[in-house]
Parts: structure tokens; sequence; C-alpha cells
């Protein structure tokens, strides 16, 4: 099974907007793909919303409990990511053997790599739609 990482930018969206983009990419990871997620990642979830909407808190709260993501853990590998504050990300989804990262963020989307297709939540979501897949 094709193996999912979402950056926290994805899920956050998600919450914020019911029926978006990356909503609908959230509920397609968890309906056909199998969610990895890091305790890093997890973290940064409850720091921001904690910090920028702590009304979603207990949204969030929600979402995490009623999911069963794979955890992957942060080990270290020799891609290194302009901005060193995602660099736990990037390690752990290449530790973790993820095929997709979904992110908005333009230090990952800037990367090519063999392994790991890294790709916004709108060209994921024309991706599966179109039956191209990951």
């Amino acid at each position: 099974m094709t193996r999912v990482l979402l950056d926290a930018n994805v899920i956050i969206s998600a919450l914020l907007f019911p029926g978006s983009t990356p909503d609908q990419v959230v509920r397609l990871v968890l309906d056909e793909y199998e969610l990895v997620l890091t305790d890093w990642i997890i973290e940064e979830l409850r720091a921001v919303v904690l910090r920028k909407r702590p009304d979603l808190l207990p949204h969030l709260e929600e979402f995490l409990a009623g999911i069963d993501p794979v955890i992957a853990s942060v080990g270290t590998s020799t891609v290194s990511i302009s901005d060193p504050a995602h660099q736990p990300i990037l390690d752990a989804a290449l530790s973790g053997e993820v095929d997709v990262l979904v992110s908005g963020d333009k230090h990952f989307l800037s990367l090519v790599l063999d392994r790991l297709n890294i790709v916004t939540a709108r060209a994921f979501l024309d991706s599966h739609t179109e039956g191209r897949g990951f």
C-alpha cells in the first residue's frame, strides 16, 4: 500500500476549510492509503493550532483520536532541505519509506528526489482522480 505523509499545513488547512482540496486529500489518504505521521508533526499540529486557532484544538484532538497512522521515527538522511526546521519531516519521510509527501511548503516542493514524490495537495488529488497514482 502506498505510504503518504501529510505535512502539518495540509492537515491544518483541512481543519480550517472543510470541503477544501486539503480536506479532500486528508479524507482520501485515510480511506485509500497508509497515512504516515511523526510525533514531531503531531506536536507541530498542536502547537500551531493552540497558537493560531485555539478554538480548533478540540477538532484536532478528535481527528487525532480517530486515526491510526504509522508513526515514522525521525532518522537521519543524506538529503538536506533549505529550511532546517523542516529537516525532521524530510528525514522521517525518507527513513520511514514514505512514497508521497504532501505539502504546500516551498522548501519541500523545490526538492527533486528519486524515491520520494513531493507534491501539493492539488497535485495529489489530481493524480488520484486521473488514475495516475503514485
